[in-house]
């Protein structure tokens, strides 16, 4: 129990500790891939995205250390330098990216599975969204990672760069499709295809989640006032019933004034 209180102030929300994670895995599986692939082009598609990955690092640093009830017990300690330093793009401290997912999973193990999974499912929306990024940043990586390796070479290829790949993936994802990058190859057409149906699955419910966030405030208000106006129904209906009340005791009093002047 005191490893839970101790932890909580520095676990944020599950969803997003669970996101931090996943990328974690992402960045560690990437320096394995750096081992790997030989092809100059590909290693690009892997450095871009691992230079995102490490924005994202950084602000997650800063994050943590503005939360932390003590920064220097969180630097020192909690292995805040390594946060830092493995947010930076340098190759030879990106190994650093460990410690970072080993506290993720120090953290989740305090908080116990039950916790995990109220929590997940008490913010479903977010924890949504934050898979959705997840899922995004996939496609984008592996997806420009395929279409490039399908089309570099092909006579009549217009993809055969990194940035080629990664655009044409950017505007695929986004279901814009300018036209200026397409495949010319089967392999490649059918990696552009499945990057379109899950482009259009990401943005689609991204654009419902977005709808969802500007529309809940005005919903509150609605039922705040509707709220408001029905404790003020209820008022006037209690002080209708009071007057009343008053009126049928005065018309009583009346009738026994009328009675006892009759009987005298």
């Amino acid at each position: 129990m005191s490893a839970s209180k101790s932890s909580a102030p520095e676990l944020g929300n599950t969803g997003y500790e669970l996101f931090i994670g996943a990328l974690s895995v992402l960045s560690l599986v990437n320096i394995l891939l750096l081992l790997v692939i030989r092809d100059a082009s590909l290693s690009t598609v892997i450095y871009a995205l691992d230079a995102l990955l490490s924005v994202i690092f950084l602000a997650d640093f800063a994050a943590r250390m503005k939360r932390a009830p003590s920064r220097t017990g969180y630097f020192f300690r909690g292995f805040g330098w390594a946060d830092l330093l493995a947010s930076l793009p340098f190759p030879q401290l990106k190994v650093l990216r460990l410690f970072r997912l080993l506290r993720v999973i120090r953290l989740l193990r305090a908080a116990g599975g039950p916790s995990i999974l109220r929590s997940v499912l008490r913010d479903r929306a977010g924890s949504a969204l934050l898979t959705l990024l997840f899922v995004g940043i996939l496609v984008l990586e592996f997806g420009s990672l395929a279409i490039l390796k399908a089309e570099m070479g092909a006579p009549g290829a217009n993809i055969e760069t990194a940035g080629d790949a990664i655009w044409y993936t950017v505007v695929t994802i986004s279901t814009v499709g300018y036209g200026d990058q397409y495949p010319v190859t089967l392999l490649g057409r059918q990696i552009g295809t499945l990057i379109i149906v899950v482009g259009v699955g990401i943005f689609g419910t991204l654009t419902g989640f977005l709808a969802n966030f500007f529309l809940e405030p005005r919903r509150e208000r609605s039922a705040g006032s509707s709220d408001a106006e029905q404790d003020a129904v209820a008022l006037q209906l209690q002080q209708a019933k009071e007057l009343l009340e008053q009126q049928r005791v005065a018309i009583a009093a009346l009738e026994r004034a009328i009675a006892e002047g009759r009987a005298g």
